[in-house]
């Protein structure tokens, strides 16, 4: 017993010990200075050569201006340590707060010359010149220790300091010339570099940038003043600028199409054809490597599926597939090609049922596991398409089973509880959702979310007979039966009047009306949801929607200005608030200033 009794007492002893640091942090952050103060003076004797312990103590003292104790620490820790002399630093700071400018200046100057003897000392005395936000000294001390040391290098120190003091041009400057001294430092000082700049053309510390970027490139070629303009452009969305960068790119490093690929699917996903077009085009004619043959020709294919719509445009699409495809080969090379084929096939031609035959083919393949599942969850989803909800849940629930802890398992889960959504089982489908809740990647997660505050929003008191009807309707739209899926919302809407179906029928419609191209009705169905409720669950996504619908469809900038605006106001918690903002910004620069 008394053993178990010392060793209790050791292990709470240890516990404390291990505890008082962040104790002592805690009272410190919290303001509890006088009991940060006890703590770190037991810290600061027992490790007087941490400085992190030494800086709290002095910094507690002065917050509660006992400047004398303050004063006989340092001093203490400069007769310990006499070789640290940015502790003068410290000395005359401390001065500084009880008004004695003149001592301060001593103790700073006193540091400043100690540099000047020995330069290692730079590096210390400046971040503490820093820490204390004496720029200027800071400054000085580290121009001083590389002048007199050419080893040493604080060029970083000194561009920080540069942006600390609003002085971006120089900022910018000693930034790239780090990056001249050493290229491999080209993609770390992005990270400072994008604090000051934006995705604004206009914005003055972006064109200071590009001026300094085009004045280096014409005095002093540099593959990496190309780098950082194209990283500028795209920052900017000015793509064709950026292409011409990463063509100059390429011609001084002829076997890499990295650069050229990610900016092709860039301008891709940002709907910026044209140059995504140019990118691939410009890489077919460059390479002979297949893979990257096989990628830049299905982006071009997928481009022609996004701009072309006309039979006579859809026929010859299909015909590329199927070249492509004979060129290459049916094997797990062009799995890409399969996948997007089939797509093509059921949703764009409506040929589904050859489009489920060319899955299920391809499930022959020698593919890996992970691409298997995704053909499952292809072929599932054609199912749902097809209207063969049974064999779309044996499908989705083999992936749930053989894919599970997984991003696919997760999808699979989701697709379950959407198709039994759509069967009009509403309870099996909410228990699949509630599981995705806890643990699933975020996009999957925000799907969920939607899906479970629809169900839960429309079956209040156990009435299913809205939901069922609005899901019919959500089905018809899914399998591109949109005039049909039109229909039943406009049989729905009188049906249901008043009821929290409303507004997602209304929701629904504008969507597939959008999709048809009719703007004004698309427009009529948001406004009306604004008018039933502004604080309807679906308020803010109507809002945002007009918003883009004026300021891409309709041409009304005033309008999609005034919508965005009012996200920023009145939905603060929404989740298109960051873009509504920055599109608010661009239209209205001067606004939120």
């Amino acid at each position: 017993m008394r053993t178990f009794f010392i060793v209790l007492i050791t292990f709470t002893c240890l516990n404390l010990s291990a505890q008082s640091p962040a104790l002592a942090r805690n009272y410190y952050n919290s303001g509890q200075y006088e009991k940060a103060i006890e703590l770190y003076k037991a810290l600061h004797k027992k490790y007087a050569y941490r400085t992190d312990y030494f800086k709290f103590l002095v910094s507690s003292y002065q917050q509660t201006e006992k400047y004398a104790a303050a004063n006989q620490v340092i001093l203490e820790q400069l007769e310990k340590y006499p070789d640290q002399k940015q502790f003068n630093v410290e000395l005359g700071y401390n001065y500084a707060l009880q008004g004695q400018k003149d001592k301060a200046i001593s103790y700073y100057e006193m540091a400043a010359k100690a540099v000047e003897s020995n330069p290692e000392l730079g590096y210390n005395t400046g971040l503490a010149f820093q820490n204390n936000n004496l720029l200027d000294y800071a400054l000085r001390v580290y121009q001083t220790a590389m002048k007199l040391d050419k080893n040493l290098d604080y060029k970083l120190q000194i561009a920080l300091i540069y942006g600390e003091q609003g002085l971006i041009n120089n900022m910018f400057d000693s930034l790239l010339s780090i990056v001249e001294s050493d290229p491999t430092y080209t993609l770390d000082i992005l990270r400072y570099v994008g604090t000051f700049t934006n995705d604004d053309p206009q914005n003055e510390n972006n064109i200071l940038f590009k001026n300094l970027l085009i004045q280096r490139l014409q005095t002093n070629p540099n593959t990496s003043w190309n780098m950082l303009l194209s990283w500028l452009y795209m920052q900017e969305k000015s793509y064709t600028k950026a292409l011409i960068q990463e063509k100059a790119i390429f011609k001084r490093q002829p076997d890499d199409f990295s650069r050229l690929v990610a900016l092709g699917g860039i301008t891709f996903n940002d709907k910026d054809f044209a140059v995504s077009a140019q990118c691939f085009d410009f890489i077919l004619k460059n390479t002979t490597d297949i893979q990257t043959l096989i990628q830049a020709n299905l982006y071009l294919i997928k481009i022609d599926i996004e701009t072309k719509n006309t039979q006579k445009e859809l026929a010859i699409i299909d015909t590329k597939f199927k070249q492509l495809l004979i060129d290459f080969g049916y094997n797990a090379n062009t799995f890409s090609i399969q996948q997007v084929y089939a797509s093509f096939l059921a949703y764009q031609l409506n040929h589904t049922n050859q489009a489920i035959d060319l899955l299920q083919k391809s499930l022959n393949l020698d593919l890996d596991n992970f691409q298997k599942g995704q053909l499952k969850l292809d072929l599932a989803t054609l199912f749902i398409y097809s209207n063969q909800l049974n064999q779309a849940l044996v499908a989705f629930t083999q992936v749930k089973t053989n894919y599970k802890n997984s991003v696919l398992g997760q999808l699979a889960t989701f697709k379950i509880a959407q198709t039994s959504y759509y069967k009009g089982d509403f309870e099996w489908a909410q228990t699949q959702l509630n599981v995705l809740k806890s643990e699933t990647s975020q996009l999957i997660a925000n799907d969920a979310l939607q899906l479970s505050l629809l169900i839960g929003n429309t079956t209040q008191g156990g009435d299913f007979k809205a939901l069922k009807s609005y899901a019919k309707a959500d089905l018809l739209a899914f399998q591109n039966q949109n005039l049909a899926a039109i229909d039943s919302l406009n049989t729905l809407l009188p049906k249901f009047k008043g009821l929290p179906i409303e507004t997602y029928a209304l929701f629904k419609q504008a969507q597939i009306y959008d999709k048809l191209k009719v703007f004004d009705k698309a427009e009529a169905n948001y406004l009306k949801i604004l008018t039933i409720d502004v604080n309807d669950s679906l308020s803010d996504d109507a809002c945002f929607n007009l918003a883009n619908l004026y300021l891409t469809k309709l041409s009304n900038i005033e309008k999609a200005s005034q919508y965005f605006e009012k996200i920023i106001f009145d939905y603060p918690a929404s989740i298109y608030l960051v873009e509504a903002r920055s599109a608010f910004r661009q239209l209205k620069p001067t606004s939120l200033n």
